[in-house]
């Protein structure tokens, strides 16, 4: 690059963006709230066994077992009948948080009896009782930052609209090709919107290189374009392709 003068455009920048999908079970508000009330119990045998404490609060957890795989094991749920789980479901598990209140008030206001780990389930079931609570009462299916793991709170639902897998769950990614090998851009738990890569995968270009590329190929963003193929720009100039 002589002084003075900007670095011709070269290359071919490639551009995309993926989920790196997490192995976790897919998330069901039934079965979430299940695996909840699970830990919830299992907390409270720990606590009374740490408190020495014989007589455990009620959990009601084989009714509460029997009553989640009567309705998991149907082939064809109704509506109502899932709502009417998630409503028991709810309703024990918040019995249980309210024991565990009770227990750990019993510890004399000193710190958590139980390891690191048993404490952050414990935070983490009471966030996902709190998220379920608010979708049970207003009647939705979708709240920001839902959780839908216990063990891995962080991971989040990425709406993908693919005929395949309409959501997944693991970390977004943004995605560059350049002369045959991958960089990775932007890594999020969160979803955002990929037209906010468009500008960082390129000035990521310039550093690397020098220069901006001669050629940009990435997906076109659905707010803006009407053809739900790929776009290229080549010298400035947007240039549709139908992959059809």
């Amino acid at each position: 690059m002589t002084k003075g003068k900007p670095a011709k455009n070269k290359g071919k920048l490639i551009m995309d963006a993926t989920v790196a999908d997490q192995m976790i079970a897919y998330p069901t508000d039934l079965g979430l709230l299940s695996r909840s009330r699970e830990e919830s119990e299992r907390l409270i045998d720990a606590l009374c066994k740490k408190l020495a404490i014989k007589d455990k609060p009620r959990t009601y957890r084989r009714i509460a077992r029997k009553e989640y795989l009567n309705l998991a094991k149907k082939k064809n749920k109704s509506k109502k009948e899932i709502r009417e789980g998630i409503g028991k479901q709810l309703r024990y598990l918040n019995r249980n948080l309210k024991s565990i209140d009770k227990l750990l008030d019993k510890t004399g206001g000193t710190r958590f009896p139980l390891g690191h780990r048993d404490q952050r389930i414990y935070w983490v079931i009471q966030h996902i009782y709190s998220q379920q609570a608010q979708m049970y009462n207003e009647h939705t299916h979708s709240i920001e930052n839902r959780t839908v793991n216990i063990f891995q709170p962080y991971v989040r639902p990425i709406v993908r609209g693919k005929d395949k897998a309409q959501v997944e769950f693991g970390a977004k990614l943004g995605v560059r090709m350049q002369n045959g090998y991958a960089r990775i851009n932007t890594l999020s738990w969160e979803a955002y919107n990929e037209g906010s890569d468009l500008k960082k995968q390129v000035e990521a270009y310039r550093r690397l290189n020098g220069y901006y590329p001669e050629v940009e190929i990435t997906e076109p963003l659905s707010s803006l374009f009407s053809i739900p193929d790929i776009f290229i720009r080549y010298q400035n100039e947007l240039v549709f392709v139908k992959t059809e």
